[in-house]
């Protein structure tokens, strides 16, 4: 709707006081998609308006390759569906369940940082097609990814565990770290993957996700060494001792000293952040 009248459209966001544009890529054939784009930036900065702006191409043009100088997030897939492992067709384009999408990040963490972000889609947490356990699970998969945290579900009726999931404080804190760094995937054996985001300070999230429907043993040998190749960070707790916290039962496992032993449930996570003392 905005073709041919991108500036027009800029200068009456402006007008109404608008924060946030998502621009979309319906009805594009034929269109250079990095062009298209930056012809819209370009009349944002006309407008004069500090505007967040988000583009919404589904990833079909590999926007993280260019959108740093374009934008200020932009999709990297097509849309998420309240499920979390499966496809659901539409005929001839399809939505994406949780796990669908996470796998679809790999390979995009180098182009993501402050001003600048891969997002997967919305956040499902709350919608029917999700179990509390799920909708945890996909909320600390997207803090880990340091992914825009867009609440998808009706914020007038979701229930108290809902809210409490959106309002995880340590999450978000974890998303919205100030170095900006996404995290990574170390590790996957049978059901259980291991993730690790560094953090300031020297601190790190640890995830462990259970992708299986039924509980699922994790253990960690702290004294393994992790290195982030991307942002040249290492966690060496052969060198330092970390606090350990639980980050959703609000509690400390101990520290690094002991090895880690716990059960994840089915289709949940175990996230963790990791100080040094």
């Amino acid at each position: 709707a905005s073709r041919g009248r991108e500036y027009q459209d800029a200068l009456t966001y402006a007008k109404w006081g608008v924060d946030y544009l998502k621009y979309d890529w319906c009805d594009t054939d034929g269109l250079n998609a990095e062009a298209a784009y930056i012809t819209m930036r370009d009349a944002l900065y006309s407008a004069g308006r500090p505007i967040l702006f988000s583009m919404c191409e589904w990833g079909g043009n590999k926007p993280w390759e260019w959108g740093a100088e374009v934008g200020h997030m932009w999709r990297t897939t097509g849309d998420i569906y309240d499920c979390f492992d499966c496809e659901y067709s539409h005929g001839t384009w399809s939505s994406w369940g949780v796990m669908k999408i996470l796998d679809m990040q790999d390979g995009l963490r180098e182009y993501a940082g402050p001003g600048h972000w891969n997002d997967p889609d919305m956040l499902e947490v709350g919608n029917g097609g999700l179990t509390v356990n799920e909708g945890r699970a996909h909320f600390s998969m997207w803090c880990m990814l340091a992914a825009p945290l867009i609440a998808g579900n009706d914020l007038t009726s979701m229930s108290e565990e809902t809210l409490e999931i959106l309002t995880n404080t340590d999450a978000i804190a974890i998303n919205q770290d100030a170095l900006g760094i996404q995290g990574f995937k170390f590790a996957a054996k049978d059901s259980v993957e291991t993730w690790f985001k560094p953090l300031e300070n020297g601190d790190w999230a640890v995830c462990f996700l259970n992708r299986s429907s039924t509980p699922a043993k994790v253990g960690f040998d702290w004294k393994t060494k992790v290195y982030d190749d991307f942002s040249k960070r290492d966690l060496d707790a052969g060198k330092s001792v970390y606090q350990v916290f639980d980050v959703w039962k609000k509690k400390s496992l101990g520290d690094t000293n002991t090895s880690l032993n716990e059960e994840v449930p089915g289709h949940d996570v175990l996230m963790l952040r990791l100080s040094e003392k």
